[in-house]
């Protein structure tokens, strides 16, 4: 049987020599994009032991219950909330995510979307490009804030959240965090403070970054009750999943000026459409909102650099998985009733 490695949604254009290479003359590779997997024979299907994933497909309990020999599926990136975990543990599939490829340039890209509104990059390049005499004036940076006069809250610290805090902590700003999950002690390790509770960190944050997965217990997290609890004059930033953030209640706080702004990299439905009041009043400059809204198209893990790592990253795991039966990035070992520890070593190799 000629073993396959299913890639459905790839995010590069070319060839995958990148994955070819990983994957030598052991395994095939099936390459499609944007989802479609009318383009994989049913041969195919039946000899798939490996599915890496992008961010365009989902991987549900139907399309798993057609890949009979599956072993593990792969989310080339590190959210994996279009994957039916408790689907593949059920079936004896593995999961694995690859979390460090693009930790640096998430965290640079929060940090980036801050310094712009606190800086007001956007805003001053928007009015020169608009009035090279008129819109060379200082005075029209609203937003402008001085970084060490602010306290940077983070919801989620985990290795993204951990690097931009500690980039904010570099610019002088007072950061705080919070993260449930984290064990006592964390804080003092870091040089950070901690807050009780989510809505103890909406009180004092002028800065909100979010850094959190998308789960039943995120989903909306930052709602309309969020808002009538935040810090007057705060500014949010979403370099993590779109729906941890509802873009209703968003809208009526800028509207409303319960917050001085807000930057997107992320949406809850992407491209977010013109249609959608958010972004249907950011068009109309409604509210000043292109002064106090900035977007970018869901790239903060993107560089150059970051992509060629996520893509030889997501290979190897799939691989490795395949050669040894186990992953440090699996994230549903305990659905498989396996041990997080790693294999015993005899004579030098794992059992």
């Amino acid at each position: 049987m000629s073993k396959v490695i299913l890639y459905p949604d790839v995010q590069f254009e070319g060839e995958p020599s990148i994955e070819a290479a990983i994957a030598g003359t052991a395994y095939s590779l099936r390459v499609s994009r944007g989802g479609d997997l009318s383009s994989f024979s049913p041969e195919d299907f039946a000899n798939a032991v490996a599915l890496v994933c992008y961010h365009e497909i989902a991987i549900t309990r139907e399309l798993l219950n057609r890949l009979p020999n599956l072993k593990v599926v792969v989310r080339a990136g590190v959210g994996f909330d279009n994957i039916d975990i408790e689907a593949a543990g059920a079936l004896g599939v593995a999961v694995c995510n690859t979390p460090d490829y693009g930790t640096t340039d998430v965290a640079d890209h929060a940090i980036a979307l801050t310094l712009a509104l606190t800086r007001g990059v956007v805003r001053y390049n928007d009015l020169i490009r608009q009035d090279p005499s008129d819109g060379w004036n200082f005075r029209l940076g609203a937003t402008v804030r001085r970084s060490s006069t602010l306290t940077f809250g983070i919801v989620g610290l985990g290795r993204i959240g951990t690097a931009t805090a500690l980039r904010a902590k570099a610019l002088g700003m007072r950061v705080l965090f919070y993260d449930p999950g984290l064990s006592t002690g964390t804080e003092l390790a870091l040089g950070l403070e901690r807050a009780k509770s989510l809505q103890d960190l909406l009180a004092v944050s002028d800065v909100l970054s979010l850094h959190t997965p998308l789960n039943d217990t995120t989903r909306g997290m930052i709602s309309r009750d969020a808002f009538s609890q935040i810090k007057p004059g705060a500014f949010v930033i979403n370099t993590a999943r779109g729906g941890v953030l509802d873009l209703g209640a968003l809208h009526e706080a800028l509207r409303d000026q319960k917050i001085s702004a807000a930057a997107l990299d992320v949406a809850e439905i992407e491209p977010l459409p013109a249609s959608h009041p958010l972004m249907a009043d950011w068009l109309a400059n409604q509210h000043d909102l292109r002064e106090r809204l900035i977007f970018t198209p869901h790239a903060a893990f993107y560089s150059p650099s970051s992509l060629i790592d996520l893509r030889s990253k997501s290979a190897k795991t799939a691989v490795n998985y395949l050669r040894n039966g186990w992953s440090p990035d699996s994230v549903n070992d305990r659905l498989l009733n396996r041990s997080l520890a790693a294999p015993k070593l005899q004579e030098g190799k794992a059992v």
